[in-house]
């Protein structure tokens, strides 16, 4: 490739953690990354798993190498692979015994609780997200390992890996099919109100949105939670979308279940879905705000204006 060439595409292919940890080096050309070893390179910060090919391709394609010499596709032992095992390594240098604790507390793992049974490892979530974001590029067979770790965190890495690539432009439908399939097979893995969120605010209905939508309402259905977390939140990319007949009909669907966790899902969906089209949304307030659970009508109203809030709440009684 020619050296002008390799300049156009070198920071271009990269993360935008990667470009900035380059640039605040000053490193904006092949021949500038040339003058660093590998090590130097990947203790930057911003440097992720999916960097270091990049770069050893940048350097290859241009006839140059890392000052070490180093341009095997080997990952060096700075870096890792794009692997469940080097992930949850990554997760264990970010533990925090300060954090765990914290964690323990806000999600309640006691018996009967949501999520009984889970491990927390002790990591932020902001650490978490920015990992998962280094770590596109994860091969599926490698991100149904982390899903089925005990330890909540690695389950969360897993849903936000899925995440954070579906909401990449270059993304593939095909690679956001493999998401959204390994999602709906392991469901059982998703067993709190986090995972469920993490995974189907945008990669369920990114996918489904030009296909059919049965699932949806299938889950809607369905005898566990978050099954029906999924089903209602799943519909929030089509409201980005200006579409909202499937969160009203899914949101009806709802209306009566016993779950609080679903009266909170199920109003803030509505209440995206009424800042669309309010009209829809006073029709169902005029037909069920008299019977609607408390925490949901709450939620469904809050953009309203205060006399149309009092108004329901009034019905309610």
């Amino acid at each position: 490739m020619p050296l002008k060439k390799a300049n156009e595409d070198f920071l271009s292919a990269l993360v935008a953690p990667a470009q900035r940890a380059l640039q605040g080096k000053g490193i904006n050309t092949v021949q500038k990354l040339s003058k660093f070893s590998e090590a130097e390179i990947m203790k930057l910060h911003g440097m992720g798993p999916s960097t270091l090919p990049k770069l050893k391709a940048a350097l290859k394609n241009a006839g140059l190498n890392f000052k070490d010499g180093k341009t095997s596709t080997k990952p060096s032992k700075e870096t890792f692979g794009l692997t469940a095992k080097n992930f949850i390594e990554q997760l264990q240098k970010l533990q925090s015994d300060k954090e765990k604790e914290k964690l323990q507390r806000y999600f309640k793992t006691n018996e009967g609780d949501y999520g009984a049974g889970d491990e927390f490892m002790g990591v932020k979530m902001g650490s978490l997200f920015k990992l998962a974001i280094e770590s596109r590029g994860m091969p599926i067979g490698e991100i149904e390992k982390l899903l089925e770790s005990k330890i909540h965190e690695v389950r969360a890495g897993a849903v936000s890996i899925m995440d954070k690539e579906s909401r990449y432009p270059k993304t593939t439908p095909e690679r956001r099919k493999e998401f959204y399939d390994l999602y709906m097979r392991r469901h059982d893995r998703i067993n709190n109100w986090d995972l469920c969120d993490l995974g189907c605010l945008h990669m369920i209905g990114c996918h489904l949105y030009d296909k059919d939508r049965k699932a949806l309402y299938k889950m809607a259905k369905s005898k566990v939670i978050w099954e029906r977390r999924t089903a209602i939140l799943g519909t929030c990319y089509f409201i980005r979308q200006g579409e909202v007949d499937d969160t009203f009909k899914i949101g009806e669907l709802l209306l009566k279940d016993k779950e609080d966790l679903i009266h909170k899902a199920t109003g803030w969906m509505l209440r995206f879905a009424g800042a669309k089209d309010q009209k829809r949304l006073l029709a169902l307030l005029d037909k069920h705000a008299a019977t609607m659970p408390r925490t949901l009508l709450r939620s469904c109203i809050e953009g309203l204006s205060k006399k149309q809030r009092e108004y329901y709440m009034q019905l309610k009684g």
